[in-house]
């Protein structure tokens, strides 16, 4: 029978897992339910402080970084309930109402907050902020969002002439722009678009490939008047803009969805139903990568819920291949590429993932970490300047390994683990409650027997 996951407290915030495989033939079973979508998550909370009555939210994501934009929107003067997965309530103050804090605002660890938050925060003529965050995200570059500000007559200073956080924001009357981003990205356009809120005239986003369209779909549900052209993959808000409270149903996140979807393709002898998943068409880049890979994945019961397409996911135990993965499929699937290498190391043949240089400004240097994680445990994974170039096939070895504070890491290196010889310590496991706080309990309940 499988050996249990061992846990033990090596001080207040730095967690060890143990992780030994289960007996050859003995493989994940079971039905599992997924935390709520975090970009949805973000969105929902967002949205709900700043239309006008309430906003009910269902499934919401109780990772700690929808906790942290909550608690930045409650330093702002938001009513917002408990977070719990069955209903949140938030209490609107309506567009350019947000109370200016008596703190400085902490996104924590989460980049969706800062960067979303900017583009509201920047068009709240008149009020002061300030908002800072971990070491990790103190770190990671803001000039992405703080340059289309800009040229939308915001004012925002920060470290670093601006690019880095802590970063002070002294509200305006902003002008809208048509901004040629450099690359495709959710949080870059979702920041304009928010600023476009409260904007006079129509603000335009134009991206090099489609990303995400979470924002798109919720501003126009809370009322926004927005248009898309997917031709050119521009999107386009006209303000000022009057948002209203509404009910929103948060799906299971596809992000997360994606360690069991490998888990179940490399563990022998399984079987795994992944239910109530968002499959918007802007998020299942791991789906055609998995696929390309030849992986075993069905969709099942495909619905639509609160207007975004939900399915249940079964996954099998597959022979898989190795391919590329590059291109305008990479903007779909950035955050799963850390347990896309984990399956390509268990593929037949060479995959190469190129055009994924966003990987290096992560919570950790993703390309640089998966790679020397996974190494150490026997892989033959070279870094590129913009991906990685992964030599399937070699059996993996249980060893110490670090998540490098980066929940992705710690999710992706304890599937790996499940399919290596022997026992897999990972340090600084506590990192995988960023986004899916109930990620070891799952893993428990999959490898009981």
């Amino acid at each position: 029978m499988l050996a249990p996951i061992v846990m033990s407290e090596i001080t207040e915030d730095h967690q060890t897992v143990t992780i030994r495989p289960p007996e050859l033939g003995l493989g994940l079973q079971g039905r599992i339910q997924v935390p709520g979508d975090k970009s949805i998550s973000h969105r929902a909370l967002m949205l709900g402080s700043i239309a006008q009555g309430e906003t009910q939210i269902e499934g919401l994501l109780l990772g700690e970084d929808p906790q942290s934009t909550a608690a930045c929107f409650r330093a702002m003067g938001i009513e917002i309930s408990a977070l719990n997965s069955q209903q949140v309530r938030v209490q609107g103050l309506g567009l350019g109402q947000l109370q200016e804090p008596s703190e400085v605002l902490d996104a924590g660890n989460s980049g969706t907050t800062l960067r979303l938050m900017l583009g509201i925060l920047a068009s709240h003529p008149g009020r002061f902020f300030a908002i800072t965050g971990d070491r990790s995200l103190r770190s990671r570059p803001m000039s992405r969002v703080v340059d289309p500000l800009g040229t939308m007559g915001a004012s925002i200073w920060g470290r670093k002439g601006g690019t880095l956080a802590p970063l002070a924001v002294q509200g305006k009357v902003l002008r809208p722009i048509h901004y040629q981003s450099p690359i495709a990205s959710a949080q870059v356009k979702s920041c304009i678009l928010l600023a476009g809120l409260m904007t006079e005239g129509k603000t335009t986003v134009t991206e090099p490939a489609l990303s995400r369209d979470h924002s798109e779909r919720m501003l126009q549900a809370f009322g926004a008047e927005l248009s898309v052209d997917p031709e050119t993959h521009s999107v386009t808000i006209t303000g000022p803009a009057t948002l209203r409270g509404q009910s929103v149903v948060v799906p299971g996140d596809i992000s997360s969805a994606a360690f069991w979807l490998v888990a179940g393709a490399i563990v022998p002898g399984s079987n795994l139903l992944i239910e109530n998943v968002g499959v918007n068409p802007t998020r299942t880049g791991i789906l055609e990568a998995l696929d390309l890979m030849g992986a075993q994945v069905a969709l099942e019961n495909q619905r639509l819920v609160a207007g975004e397409p939900v399915a249940d996911l079964r996954v099998q135990t597959s022979a898989l291949k190795g391919c590329e993965i590059q291109g305008d499929l990479i903007p779909r699937l950035i955050d799963e590429i850390p347990i896309l290498a984990v399956a390509a190391v268990f593929a037949t043949g060479k995959t190469t993932i190129r055009d994924a240089a966003e990987l290096r400004v992560k919570e950790s240097d993703r390309i640089a970490v998966i790679a020397s994680q996974l190494n150490r445990m026997g892989a033959t994974i070279t870094e590129l300047p913009d991906g990685l170039e992964i030599i399937g096939g070699t059996p993996l070895v249980g060893t110490d390994v670090d998540s490098c504070t980066d929940h992705r890491i710690a999710m992706s290196l304890s599937i790996a683990a499940l399919n290596a010889s022997g026992a897999t310590i990972i340090h600084r496991a506590e990192a995988a409650a960023v986004s899916y706080p109930n990620f070891l309990d799952t893993l428990r309940e999959i490898c009981k027997l």
